[in-house]
């Protein structure tokens, strides 16, 4: 691949900045869980694709479109795995906002071009791609400063039931993790 090509070399915190930035543009009242469909319909005008079988068949629960403006996302996941699906769209989205430039210069529509398009990438640029995305979907569902404050009333929320925060047992643990990731509708 072309160096002009290859991913940017991005840290955890350099995304965390494009993160907030990302955010106070287009979802400014930081209210949770973020609305991840709205912005990637009605902000990035992104059509939503459903397709039945496209995990069984193609392993990936969702590709965006090389031209940007479609992401296929498996149906069932569309129908019956919100959360997973949030995050399907925020990943593929990650990759719209972060690698818009390397998409475009490659074409594909369907899933069998996806792939080849995968497969003809250096492993540690895909690496690089996929990493990034992943982190890029998480810091945008999940914002640092709201996660900091639902963590507090978690602990709080914990306490209130009778668990032993400090301990910190799986118990505890396991309903926090609850707690959280109910209040931003993620995994």
């Amino acid at each position: 691949m072309p160096s002009s090509l290859r991913p940017p070399v991005l840290s955890y915190e350099d995304l965390g900045r494009r993160a907030d930035a990302f955010l106070q543009s287009h979802h400014p009242s930081g209210v949770v869980p973020i609305p991840i469909e709205e912005i990637v319909e009605f902000r990035y005008r992104i059509d939503i694709i459903p397709v039945p079988g496209l995990r069984e068949a193609s392993e990936v629960d969702g590709f965006i479109s090389s031209d940007l403006k479609a992401i296929t996302v498996d149906q069932f996941i569309y129908e019956r795995r919100p959360r997973r699906y949030r995050f399907t769209l925020a990943h593929e989205l990650a990759h719209a906002v972060l690698h818009g430039r390397i998409y475009q210069a490659h074409r594909f529509r369907r899933v069998e071009d996806w792939k080849q398009f995968q497969l003809q990438m250096d492993g540690e640029d895909r690496r690089w791609l996929e990493w990034q995305a992943y982190a890029f979907a998480g810091l945008i569902l999940v914002p640092a400063e709201s996660l900091r404050d639902r963590y507090r009333r978690a602990i709080r929320a914990a306490r209130n039931v009778g668990l032993s925060i400090g301990k910190a047992g799986d118990v505890a643990r396991s309903y926090i993790t609850d707690w959280l990731a109910d209040r931003f509708d993620v995994s």
